[in-house]
C-alpha cells in the first residue's frame, strides 16, 4: 500500500474548515482541479453520503466511510483504472495555537492506495501516488483560500510511503 499524506495550516477554526468540507457536493467551489461535482444521493451528512466529481475528463464516485464531525472526513473513490485496487482519502482536522488569540487549524490530506499484491502493482501505486499527492496539494491550497487568510500555504513538504499491505 502506498500513503500520501500532505498538510496545510489554514487561519481558520476548525468549525469553519469543517463547514466546507461538510458541504460533500460543494467540492467544485473550492478545488480547482474539480471542474463538477454533486451529490448522488438524497443523504447530505455521515457514512454513505455519496458525490460524483469530474476532474478533466474523468469521472469518479466518492462514497464516505468515516464522518466525525469537526475532525475526520474519509471517502473510498470508485473509477479508478481497474489496475488500482481501492484508494481511500482522510482528512483530518485538529486545532492549533491559543483558541483565545488565533483559530488555526492544521488539515492534514492523507490518500492510502492499494494497488493489490504484485510488484508491477506496487510500482504503479507509487506513480499514482504522484498523481494524488498533487491533487492533494491542489485541494488543501483551495480550501485554505476558500476558508482561511489567502497566502496561507501548504506546509509539508512531499511525504509518500510505500510498501505492502
Amino acid at each position: 500500500m502506498a500513503v500520501v499524506e500532505r498538510t496545510a495550516v489554514i487561519p481558520a477554526s476548525p468549525g469553519d474548515v469543517w463547514a466546507v468540507l461538510a458541504e460533500f457536493g460543494d467540492i467544485s467551489r473550492w478545488a480547482a482541479n474539480v471542474d463538477h461535482s454533486c451529490l448522488l444521493s438524497d443523504q447530505t451528512e455521515g457514512v454513505g453520503m455519496t458525490r460524483r466529481i469530474q476532474t478533466d475528463r474523468a469521472t469518479i464516485v466518492e462514497t464516505v466511510e468515516a464522518w466525525e464531525p469537526g475532525s475526520t472526513l474519509s471517502y473510498r473513490i470508485i473509477g479508478l483504472p481497474p489496475v488500482i485496487k481501492s484508494v481511500t482519502n482522510t482528512w483530518r482536522l485538529v486545532a492549533d495555537g491559543d483558541q483565545a488569540t488565533v483559530s488555526l487549524t492544521t488539515v492534514s490530506l492523507t490518500t492510502e492506495i492499494d494497488p493489490g499484491p504484485r510488484p508491477p502493482q506496487q510500482l504503479i501505486a507509487k506513480a499514482v501516488g504522484k498523481r494524488f499527492a498533487s491533487a492533494s496539494e491542489q485541494m488543501l491550497d483551495g480550501l485554505t483560500r476558500h476558508v482561511g487568510t489567502p497566502g496561507a500555504t501548504v506546509v509539508a513538504p512531499a511525504q509518500t510511503t510505500g510498501g505492502t499491505a
